[in-house]
């Protein structure tokens, strides 16, 4: 496999704009905030990121807004060395945002307006096929039409391109149409709402992933937060632990997850090895504010991984 991978990421690209505080407002009050933060985000985009971080070459599909945050969107991409020719413009239509208020524990809450990425399209996929042809992984969120998810999914079907979908945030739907990705990568709230099932327990999740083999997923990887997460397939259903860190901001964390597991996967790493890395460089972005500024360099993942033997 190629040293450097080239990751396509088909989805979403926010700006975040996050608030810390101790509580929230009751309707019809207002309160003063402890401390606010602006940055760039949406699931594809902190995917994206996450992938270049991590050493590989990235090319992203996405629609911005025109509105002060479209052109910065781009901008941004190409100050992080990320392949932005696919990323358009939507005239007359506001860039995607993300209010995002955290509590004191780390724990967020998040209010997406899709704004653009409303308007990424099977046609606009279509147009990005140089791109997509050439890449080991692509991988697709729910912050943009499902049919655009879709299509993109039997484009890597018909190219034999590796397809990793998170579906965040989670909606109802057509398994039939996402069977054939390799990765169906849900967190437990996400799995609940898409499978009707309660995921409280690790029982829980094995239960629900069983539940979405048999619906036609290839492979499974139900994540757990601060309990690392499930994977599950024909071959296995197994628990592979967190790594113990001190959050401060979980925002970003599963993105974290999907952006460096499509890289470990594109070097040639064995799942067995795949998962517990991602799960690691999930974890160090929580001990960072932010989204994308949270993420490590891959220098950085590296240090810690060998500091910590690659174990718990």
């Amino acid at each position: 496999m190629a040293e450097r991978p080239l990751i396509a990421v088909v989805g979403s690209a926010n700006v975040d704009l996050t608030t810390f505080n101790d509580v929230f407002p009751r309707p019809g009050e207002t309160i003063f905030g402890k401390k606010f933060d602006l940055g760039f985000g949406g699931k594809g985009a902190n995917q994206a990121v996450a992938a270049r971080l991590c050493g590989a070459n990235v090319g992203m599909v996405a629609k911005v807004g025109s509105d002060l945050f479209g052109p910065a969107t781009i901008k941004n991409f190409e100050s992080l060395g990320i392949d932005a020719t696919y990323v358009r413009i939507a005239e007359g239509v506001s860039s995607g945002v993300a209010p995002i208020f955290v509590d004191p524990s780390g724990q967020n809450r998040i209010i997406v307006v899709k704004g653009a990425n409303d308007t990424l399209s099977p046609e606009d996929v279509d147009a990005a096929a140089p791109l997509l042809r050439k890449a080991h992984a692509i991988i697709l969120q729910f912050e943009v039409p499902l049919r655009t998810v879709y299509h993109t999914v039997k484009f890597a079907k018909a190219n034999g391109i590796r397809c990793i979908v998170n579906p965040a945030p989670a909606q109802p739907v057509d398994f039939k149409q996402v069977g054939t990705a390799d990765y169906f990568i849900p967190n437990e709230s996400e799995a609940e709402v898409i499978t009707g099932m309660p995921v409280h327990s690790i029982d829980d999740a094995k239960k629900c992933a069983e539940f979405l083999l048999r619906q036609g997923m290839q492979r499974v990887v139900i994540t757990l937060g601060e309990r690392g997460c499930l994977a599950a397939g024909a071959d296995r259903k197994e628990l592979i632990p967190a790594f113990q860190v001190r959050a401060v901001d979980t925002t970003g964390a599963g993105d974290a997850f999907i952006g460096s597991l499509a890289v470990f996967l594109s070097k040639g790493l064995p799942e067995e090895e795949a998962l517990p890395r991602a799960n690691l460089y999930a974890a160090l972005s929580t001990t960072k504010v932010g989204t994308q500024k949270s993420f490590y360099s891959r220098e950085e993942f590296e240090k810690e991984w060998r500091n910590r033997g690659g174990r718990l």
